[in-house]
Protein backbone atom coordinates (compact mmCIF):
# COMPACT_ATOMS: atom_id res chain seq x y z
CA UNK A 1 0.00 0.00 0.00
CA UNK A 2 1.35 3.57 -1.05
CA UNK A 3 1.31 5.78 1.92
CA UNK A 4 -0.58 9.09 0.31
CA UNK A 5 -1.53 12.58 1.41
CA UNK A 6 -4.27 15.20 -0.01
CA UNK A 7 -3.36 19.03 -0.75
CA UNK A 8 -6.70 20.75 -0.19
CA UNK A 9 -9.96 19.70 1.49
CA UNK A 10 -12.42 21.70 0.05
CA UNK A 11 -15.84 19.95 -1.69
CA UNK A 12 -13.38 17.66 -4.28
CA UNK A 13 -10.83 16.91 -1.96
CA UNK A 14 -12.89 15.64 0.78
CA UNK A 15 -14.14 12.87 -1.95
CA UNK A 16 -10.51 11.94 -2.51
CA UNK A 17 -10.22 12.04 1.41
CA UNK A 18 -12.90 9.23 1.81
CA UNK A 19 -12.02 7.25 -1.33
CA UNK A 20 -8.29 7.01 -0.49
CA UNK A 21 -9.16 6.04 2.90
CA UNK A 22 -11.38 3.89 1.50
CA UNK A 23 -9.29 2.19 -0.85
CA UNK A 24 -7.12 -1.14 -0.59
CA UNK A 25 -4.25 0.23 -2.52
CA UNK A 26 -3.46 3.54 -0.39
CA UNK A 27 -2.99 3.50 3.07
CA UNK A 28 -4.10 7.70 4.15
CA UNK A 29 -1.72 9.43 5.87
CA UNK A 30 -3.36 12.65 6.40
CA UNK A 31 -4.05 16.21 4.53
CA UNK A 32 -3.15 19.90 4.40
CA UNK A 33 -5.41 22.57 3.66
CA UNK A 34 -4.65 26.07 3.45
CA UNK A 35 -7.55 27.58 5.95
CA UNK A 36 -6.46 25.84 9.16
CA UNK A 37 -10.04 26.54 10.47
CA UNK A 38 -11.38 24.35 7.54
CA UNK A 39 -8.61 21.81 8.49
CA UNK A 40 -9.27 21.19 12.21
CA UNK A 41 -13.31 21.11 10.76
CA UNK A 42 -12.68 18.07 8.10
CA UNK A 43 -10.49 16.65 10.47
CA UNK A 44 -12.48 16.87 13.66
CA UNK A 45 -15.79 15.62 11.55
CA UNK A 46 -14.15 12.56 9.90
CA UNK A 47 -10.66 11.73 11.69
CA UNK A 48 -8.03 12.28 8.76
CA UNK A 49 -5.11 13.53 10.15
CA UNK A 50 -4.31 17.48 9.25
CA UNK A 51 -1.07 18.62 8.59
CA UNK A 52 -0.08 22.43 9.56
CA UNK A 53 2.11 22.61 6.50
CA UNK A 54 2.43 21.34 3.22
CA UNK A 55 6.48 20.79 3.51
CA UNK A 56 5.39 18.45 6.67
CA UNK A 57 2.46 16.95 4.82
CA UNK A 58 4.68 15.65 1.54
CA UNK A 59 7.74 14.17 3.69
CA UNK A 60 5.33 12.05 5.51
CA UNK A 61 3.59 10.19 2.26
CA UNK A 62 4.55 8.45 -1.09
CA UNK A 63 1.67 9.72 -3.37
CA UNK A 64 0.57 13.37 -3.13
CA UNK A 65 -2.98 14.11 -4.50
CA UNK A 66 -3.32 17.80 -5.40
CA UNK A 67 -6.53 19.05 -5.07
CA UNK A 68 -6.59 22.66 -4.35
CA UNK A 69 -7.45 25.31 -6.14
CA UNK A 70 -5.67 25.10 -10.37
CA UNK A 71 -3.59 28.51 -9.57
CA UNK A 72 -1.44 26.99 -6.87
CA UNK A 73 -1.14 23.35 -8.73
CA UNK A 74 2.47 23.96 -9.95
CA UNK A 75 3.81 25.20 -6.71
CA UNK A 76 2.40 22.48 -5.38
CA UNK A 77 3.22 19.78 -7.77
CA UNK A 78 6.85 21.48 -7.71
CA UNK A 79 7.29 21.19 -3.82
CA UNK A 80 6.67 17.24 -4.15
CA UNK A 81 8.58 15.98 -6.90
CA UNK A 82 11.19 17.81 -5.73
CA UNK A 83 11.00 15.94 -2.81
CA UNK A 84 10.38 12.82 -4.85
CA UNK A 85 7.01 12.06 -4.63
CA UNK A 86 4.65 10.85 -6.74
CA UNK A 87 1.97 13.45 -7.67
CA UNK A 88 -2.15 12.69 -9.13
CA UNK A 89 -3.31 16.58 -9.99
CA UNK A 90 -6.79 17.61 -10.42
CA UNK A 91 -7.75 19.12 -13.85
CA UNK A 92 -6.55 21.40 -15.11
CA UNK A 93 -3.16 20.34 -14.47
CA UNK A 94 -1.90 24.12 -13.56
CA UNK A 95 -2.80 27.39 -14.76
CA UNK A 96 -0.08 27.51 -17.72
CA UNK A 97 1.13 25.32 -20.71
CA UNK A 98 4.50 26.17 -19.48
CA UNK A 99 3.96 25.37 -16.34
CA UNK A 100 2.83 21.97 -17.42
CA UNK A 101 5.66 21.83 -19.44
CA UNK A 102 7.75 22.52 -16.47
CA UNK A 103 6.28 19.67 -14.48
CA UNK A 104 6.87 17.26 -17.27
CA UNK A 105 10.74 18.05 -17.22
CA UNK A 106 10.40 17.94 -13.38
CA UNK A 107 8.46 14.34 -13.24
CA UNK A 108 11.63 12.99 -15.82
CA UNK A 109 14.11 14.21 -14.19
CA UNK A 110 13.32 12.58 -10.48
CA UNK A 111 12.06 9.84 -11.95
CA UNK A 112 8.69 9.73 -10.15
CA UNK A 113 5.51 9.36 -12.05
CA UNK A 114 2.08 11.86 -12.37
CA UNK A 115 -1.16 11.69 -13.47
CA UNK A 116 -3.97 14.29 -14.44
CA UNK A 117 -7.83 13.60 -12.91
CA UNK A 118 -9.64 13.78 -16.52
CA UNK A 119 -11.89 11.36 -14.76
CA UNK A 120 -14.08 10.95 -17.57
CA UNK A 121 -11.80 8.46 -19.18
CA UNK A 122 -12.98 6.31 -16.77
CA UNK A 123 -16.57 7.03 -16.69
CA UNK A 124 -18.09 3.05 -17.31
CA UNK A 125 -20.11 4.35 -20.15
CA UNK A 126 -16.89 5.64 -22.36
CA UNK A 127 -15.01 2.72 -20.94
CA UNK A 128 -17.52 0.48 -22.57
CA UNK A 129 -17.65 2.19 -26.06
CA UNK A 130 -13.73 3.30 -26.47
CA UNK A 131 -12.50 -0.13 -27.77
CA UNK A 132 -15.43 0.51 -30.51
CA UNK A 133 -14.25 4.10 -31.57
CA UNK A 134 -12.02 4.00 -34.36
CA UNK A 135 -10.81 6.83 -36.56
CA UNK A 136 -14.56 9.12 -35.57
CA UNK A 137 -14.47 12.02 -38.43
CA UNK A 138 -17.18 14.02 -36.70
CA UNK A 139 -17.55 14.52 -33.20
CA UNK A 140 -20.12 16.62 -31.04
CA UNK A 141 -20.22 17.17 -27.29
CA UNK A 142 -22.66 18.96 -25.03
CA UNK A 143 -21.48 19.46 -21.40
CA UNK A 144 -24.01 21.75 -19.84
CA UNK A 145 -24.33 22.52 -16.14
CA UNK A 146 -27.30 24.59 -13.79
CA UNK A 147 -25.00 27.32 -12.69
CA UNK A 148 -22.60 26.81 -9.15
CA UNK A 149 -20.66 29.63 -7.83
CA UNK A 150 -18.26 26.78 -7.47
CA UNK A 151 -15.50 27.15 -10.43
CA UNK A 152 -16.48 30.23 -12.26
CA UNK A 153 -13.11 31.73 -10.92
CA UNK A 154 -11.78 29.92 -14.12
CA UNK A 155 -13.61 30.41 -17.50
CA UNK A 156 -15.88 27.75 -18.57
CA UNK A 157 -13.35 25.61 -20.92
CA UNK A 158 -11.19 25.08 -18.05
CA UNK A 159 -13.95 24.18 -15.74
CA UNK A 160 -16.16 22.08 -17.77
CA UNK A 161 -15.01 22.24 -21.64
CA UNK A 162 -11.64 20.29 -20.39
CA UNK A 163 -12.61 17.22 -19.62
CA UNK A 164 -14.29 16.89 -23.34
CA UNK A 165 -11.20 18.22 -25.09
CA UNK A 166 -9.52 15.14 -22.85
CA UNK A 167 -11.15 12.72 -23.94
CA UNK A 168 -11.59 13.66 -28.22
CA UNK A 169 -7.84 14.57 -28.15
CA UNK A 170 -7.21 10.23 -25.96
CA UNK A 171 -9.48 9.00 -29.42
CA UNK A 172 -8.46 11.09 -32.25
CA UNK A 173 -4.94 10.26 -32.93
CA UNK A 174 -3.63 13.53 -35.08
CA UNK A 175 -2.55 16.93 -34.59
CA UNK A 176 -4.52 19.55 -34.23
CA UNK A 177 -4.89 21.62 -36.75
CA UNK A 178 -6.89 24.81 -36.04
CA UNK A 179 -9.52 26.18 -33.54
CA UNK A 180 -11.96 28.42 -33.78
CA UNK A 181 -14.23 29.53 -30.75
CA UNK A 182 -16.59 32.46 -29.17
CA UNK A 183 -17.92 32.36 -25.22
CA UNK A 184 -20.18 34.49 -23.37
CA UNK A 185 -19.85 36.00 -20.06
CA UNK A 186 -23.34 36.04 -18.53
CA UNK A 187 -23.26 35.90 -14.66
CA UNK A 188 -19.57 35.69 -14.41
CA UNK A 189 -16.06 37.64 -15.23
CA UNK A 190 -14.93 34.64 -17.49
CA UNK A 191 -16.83 33.24 -20.50
CA UNK A 192 -19.79 30.92 -18.90
CA UNK A 193 -21.08 29.68 -22.34
CA UNK A 194 -18.55 28.64 -25.35
CA UNK A 195 -18.64 26.74 -28.23
CA UNK A 196 -15.09 25.89 -29.86
CA UNK A 197 -14.47 24.01 -33.56
CA UNK A 198 -11.68 21.82 -33.32
CA UNK A 199 -9.96 20.83 -36.77
CA UNK A 200 -7.75 17.80 -36.79
CA UNK A 201 -4.35 17.40 -39.36
CA UNK A 202 -6.50 13.89 -40.63
CA UNK A 203 -9.86 16.07 -41.13
CA UNK A 204 -11.78 14.73 -38.45
CA UNK A 205 -13.90 18.15 -36.57
CA UNK A 206 -15.18 18.39 -33.16
CA UNK A 207 -17.77 20.56 -32.18
CA UNK A 208 -18.03 21.07 -28.40
CA UNK A 209 -20.44 23.18 -26.60
CA UNK A 210 -19.92 23.99 -22.40
CA UNK A 211 -22.88 26.01 -20.51
CA UNK A 212 -22.52 26.40 -16.63
CA UNK A 213 -26.00 28.48 -17.19
CA UNK A 214 -28.10 25.96 -18.41
CA UNK A 215 -31.51 24.79 -16.57
CA UNK A 216 -30.46 21.58 -16.70
CA UNK A 217 -27.25 19.47 -16.58
CA UNK A 218 -26.48 17.07 -19.59
CA UNK A 219 -22.80 15.79 -20.51
CA UNK A 220 -23.29 13.93 -23.85
CA UNK A 221 -20.98 13.00 -26.70
CA UNK A 222 -21.40 11.74 -29.81
CA UNK A 223 -19.14 9.98 -32.24
CA UNK A 224 -19.47 9.47 -35.84
CA UNK A 225 -17.19 7.35 -37.94
CA UNK A 226 -17.19 5.10 -41.50
CA UNK A 227 -20.41 2.72 -40.80
CA UNK A 228 -20.67 3.90 -36.80
CA UNK A 229 -23.03 6.61 -34.89
CA UNK A 230 -21.70 6.02 -31.33
CA UNK A 231 -23.46 8.19 -28.36
CA UNK A 232 -22.31 8.41 -24.72
CA UNK A 233 -23.99 10.23 -21.48
CA UNK A 234 -21.31 10.69 -19.37
CA UNK A 235 -24.40 11.62 -16.59
CA UNK A 236 -26.25 9.04 -17.37
CA UNK A 237 -23.64 6.49 -17.54
CA UNK A 238 -25.37 5.00 -21.00
CA UNK A 239 -24.13 4.29 -24.22
CA UNK A 240 -25.53 3.63 -27.46
CA UNK A 241 -23.94 2.00 -30.55
CA UNK A 242 -25.64 1.99 -34.03
CA UNK A 243 -23.34 0.71 -36.77
CA UNK A 244 -24.05 -0.57 -40.90
CA UNK A 245 -23.67 -3.67 -42.38
CA UNK A 246 -23.99 -4.77 -46.28
CA UNK A 247 -27.93 -5.98 -46.36
CA UNK A 248 -28.47 -9.33 -46.58
CA UNK A 249 -29.92 -10.47 -49.96
CA UNK A 250 -33.33 -11.65 -48.08
CA UNK A 251 -33.52 -9.52 -45.53
CA UNK A 252 -35.56 -10.74 -42.09
CA UNK A 253 -39.21 -9.12 -41.19
CA UNK A 254 -37.85 -6.82 -38.72
CA UNK A 255 -34.21 -6.21 -40.23
CA UNK A 256 -33.74 -2.26 -40.45
CA UNK A 257 -32.37 -1.48 -44.49
CA UNK A 258 -31.49 1.78 -45.79
CA UNK A 259 -31.12 2.27 -49.53
CA UNK A 260 -29.29 5.14 -51.02
CA UNK A 261 -29.64 6.80 -54.57
CA UNK A 262 -26.93 4.24 -56.05
CA UNK A 263 -28.97 1.23 -54.97
CA UNK A 264 -26.91 0.10 -51.90
CA UNK A 265 -28.58 -1.44 -49.34
CA UNK A 266 -27.41 -1.48 -45.78
CA UNK A 267 -28.30 -2.67 -42.53
CA UNK A 268 -28.64 -0.92 -39.08
CA UNK A 269 -28.13 -2.44 -36.31
CA UNK A 270 -27.42 -2.05 -32.35
CA UNK A 271 -24.50 -3.01 -30.61
CA UNK A 272 -24.96 -1.38 -27.40
CA UNK A 273 -22.55 -2.95 -24.68
CA UNK A 274 -22.97 -3.67 -20.95
CA UNK A 275 -22.04 -0.59 -18.78
CA UNK A 276 -20.50 -1.92 -15.64
CA UNK A 277 -20.86 0.33 -12.57
CA UNK A 278 -18.04 1.96 -10.91
CA UNK A 279 -16.47 4.27 -8.95
CA UNK A 280 -14.61 6.88 -11.36
CA UNK A 281 -12.49 8.69 -8.92
CA UNK A 282 -11.66 5.79 -7.02
CA UNK A 283 -10.31 4.23 -10.84
CA UNK A 284 -8.23 6.84 -11.83
CA UNK A 285 -6.90 6.78 -8.21
CA UNK A 286 -6.06 3.25 -8.55
CA UNK A 287 -5.11 2.93 -11.75
CA UNK A 288 -1.87 5.44 -10.62
CA UNK A 289 -0.95 3.02 -7.74
CA UNK A 290 -0.89 0.48 -10.17
CA UNK A 291 1.08 2.53 -12.61
CA UNK A 292 3.47 3.22 -9.79
CA UNK A 293 3.65 -0.28 -8.35
CA UNK A 294 4.54 -1.84 -11.61
CA UNK A 295 6.35 1.01 -13.49
CA UNK A 296 4.28 1.20 -15.95
CA UNK A 297 2.62 4.27 -17.64
CA UNK A 298 -0.18 5.82 -16.03
CA UNK A 299 -3.49 6.43 -18.00
CA UNK A 300 -3.96 9.79 -18.51
CA UNK A 301 0.07 11.29 -18.58
CA UNK A 302 1.38 14.65 -17.56
CA UNK A 303 1.78 15.05 -21.47
CA UNK A 304 -2.37 14.28 -21.84
CA UNK A 305 -2.91 17.34 -19.28
CA UNK A 306 -0.77 19.41 -21.02
CA UNK A 307 -2.19 18.87 -24.53
CA UNK A 308 -5.46 19.07 -23.17
CA UNK A 309 -4.70 22.75 -21.38
CA UNK A 310 -2.61 23.63 -24.87
CA UNK A 311 -6.05 22.92 -26.63
CA UNK A 312 -8.34 24.79 -23.76
CA UNK A 313 -5.57 28.13 -24.50
CA UNK A 314 -5.89 27.82 -27.88
CA UNK A 315 -9.84 28.33 -27.49
CA UNK A 316 -9.84 30.89 -24.76
CA UNK A 317 -7.42 32.68 -26.63
CA UNK A 318 -10.09 33.10 -29.46
CA UNK A 319 -12.85 34.82 -27.02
Amino acid sequence: MLNAGVLGAGHLGKIHLRLLNQSEKYNLIGFYDSSEENGKKVEAEFGYKYFNSIEALIDAVDMVDIVTPTLSHYDCARQAIAKGKHIFIEKPITNTVEEAETLRTLVAEHGVKGQVGHVERFNPAFKAIKHQLNNPMFIEAHRLAEFNPRGTDVPVVLDLMIHDIDVILSVVQSKVKSVSASGVSVISDTPDIANARIEFVNGCVANLTASRISLKNMRKTRFFQKDAYISVDFLEKKCEVVKMKDAPEIPGDFDMILQNAEGIKKQIYFDNPEVANNNAILDELETFADAINTNTKPIVTLHDGTEALRVATMIIDQF
